[in-house]
């Protein structure tokens, strides 16, 4: 059963060996377990709906609790303390298009705010219900998961937009195709939610990003329908599916999506490099997306996060023998781990991979062969239950990603985690900050950055934290050039911000846009817009 106020199914466990604990507490100090919240507690405290009676609408304590917030780290401090600000006054779950019309007509009629739910799986407040005067309903198209149409001559399929990673993968498989879209959140996020945020897949340097994955599709506006052809290309004005990827839930539901799929790859395999250091790293995956190397993955970690994810594997006497071989081939303690995946026919994998070795090796890197890669990508949806694991021993983990060219990444990295690191030493706690690089492009490369600090055991300082550290990052970022958001989308963690990125006269016609297919601003307020920082200066 899904957790909660946690992530994934409650019956798997992601353990952390003593050695891994130890290690934890080396780095930031020994965690205290809070308490979790218990549901039946918090669902005597949730108020009456405000809603008129609707047949499709819940108004059920418990699924007004389970749809009232994401997977940010706010969203769990509210739901591991038991302190949830606000829920819906209720929850539909429609069944096709024609019910969600049903729905929006019913808000517009009683003017109640509208928020869409898929998987629920956004980390960055997409999913807050907002502090109004009105009642909110929250529309979940879990329901809606269908395929629709295969059309084989064109590799186009169309499913309706709740369809989660899963089902999706296994309805195209059935066929012998593949959408090749795996963002870590995968088993319980839904197409539609991938659409209206931007998303992006571990394996997007083969399949690309969900943008030049969505061929079109239908959007249920409070305004009417509204569908948006898929061409193989036009030059007939505007693309307007550019306006419903990244929307957020700010122009409607999407309730049907044509994607572009791929035939199923023949081979696939995951090979382990380690570097010896970052530059030469770097000039390696550089020299590879520059030079147009058909790869499907390039993660590469820097040297902490590649300590820290050899000291959270376990098998100490293996990793003792892995990091002896290592020092003897010249990768010590600044060593980068880099998992580098190729997926095609096997004539062409063999051949990407021996390209890749070469300039690997052109760098003084190391292959250590598959099973690397291959625990990988066993374990590539599985690392996420670490969050609910450091939890029970008293760590908070919580995750900042950006993008920027390639002359930027490297200052990038360290400014976002010095920014974390003097944020909470103002309280005088220490934070353990790690990134990799998990997109990589021509032009430059996406930086994810992990934060692990210790909870304080109080709901009021730990947000207090949280709330300190996002804004210096944010900032950092802003500053350094990089994008507010490279996958994880907008919300209402990173609205603040968007101003820098979009300029007043962007940020205007966004508002525009919106206010014409929702003159009411019922749907999902508070995302992507917002009053941006210090009155749109960011310092």
């Amino acid at each position: 059963m899904r957790r909660w106020n946690g992530w994934g199914d409650d019956s798997v466990e992601q353990k952390l060996s003593p050695e891994a604990l130890f290690f934890l507490a080396e780095q930031i100090g020994e965690g205290k377990p809070v308490p979790d919240a218990d549901l039946q507690q918090v669902c005597r405290r949730v108020p009456d709906s405000r809603l008129a009676p609707h047949d499709l609408i819940s108004t059920d304590p418990a699924e007004r609790i389970r749809h009232s917030l994401g997977q940010s780290l706010p969203d769990w401090l509210q739901l591991r303390y038991g302190r949830i600000e606000r829920v819906p006054d209720g929850v539909a779950f429609p069944e096709n298009a024609e019910q969600v019309r049903e729905l929006l007509s019913y808000a517009t009629r009683h003017q109640v705010i509208v928020i869409p739910y898929g998987g629920g799986t956004s980390v960055a407040g997409h999913l807050t219900v907002p502090a109004a005067t009105q009642p909110v309903l929250s529309i979940s198209i879990r329901r809606m998961r269908r395929m629709l149409h295969l059309e084989r001559e064109s590799q186009l399929a169309t499913f309706e937009a709740g369809v989660f990673g899963p089902d999706l993968e296994a309805q195209l498989r059935a066929q012998g195709y593949t959408l090749g879209h795996f963002p870590q959140s995968f088993e319980y996020s839904t197409l539609g939610g991938w659409v209206v945020t931007r998303s992006s897949g571990q394996q997007s340097l083969r399949y690309g990003r969900i943008e030049q994955l969505f061929a079109g599709g239908r959007l249920e506006t409070p305004a009417g329908s509204w569908y948006l052809p898929a061409f193989p290309a036009s030059a007939a004005g505007p693309d307007l599916r550019e306006l419903v990827l990244g929307s957020e839930g700010r122009l409607g539901l999407l309730t049907e999506a044509t994607i572009r799929v791929s035939r199923l790859p023949e081979c696939e395999e995951f090979h382990g490099v380690f570097f010896p250091d970052w530059d030469s790293a770097q000039v390696a995956v550089r020299s590879m997306v520059q030079e147009k190397f058909p790869l499907s993955m390039l993660r590469l970690s820097n040297p902490l996060e590649t300590t820290t994810s050899l000291a959270l594997a376990g098998h100490a006497g293996l990793i003792g023998w892995l990091e002896k071989y290592l020092r003897w081939r010249g990768c010590g303690q600044q060593k980068c781990l880099l998992l580098l995946g190729a997926s095609g026919n096997r004539a062409t994998v063999r051949q990407t991979v021996r390209r890749a070795m070469k300039l690997v090796r052109e760098q003084g890197g190391v292959t250590v062969g598959q099973y690397m890669g291959k625990k990988w990508k066993q374990g590539r949806f599985q690392n996420v239950y670490l969050r609910n694991t450091l939890w029970q021993h008293g760590y908070a983990i919580d995750t900042v990603e950006t993008a920027c060219n390639w002359t930027a990444v490297k200052q990038m990295i360290q400014a976002v985690e010095q920014a974390a690191t003097d944020a909470l030493a103002e309280d005088d706690e220490r934070i353990h900050a790690y990134t990799h690089l998990s997109h990589l492009y021509a032009q430059g490369a996406s930086v994810y950055t992990t934060f692990v600090f210790r909870l304080s055991g109080d709901y009021a300082t730990d947000l207090a934290r949280w709330k300190k550290m996002k804004h210096a990052v944010s900032q950092t970022i802003v500053m350094h050039g990089g994008t507010i958001s490279h996958q994880h989308g907008v919300g209402s963690d990173h609205a603040p911000y968007l101003q820098a990125e979009k300029g007043a006269a962007g940020m205007a016609a966004l508002r525009q846009v919106f206010s014409t297919v929702d003159p009411q601003g019922l749907m999902n307020p508070g995302k992507l817009l917002t009053a941006p920082v210090s009155d749109g200066v960011i310092v």
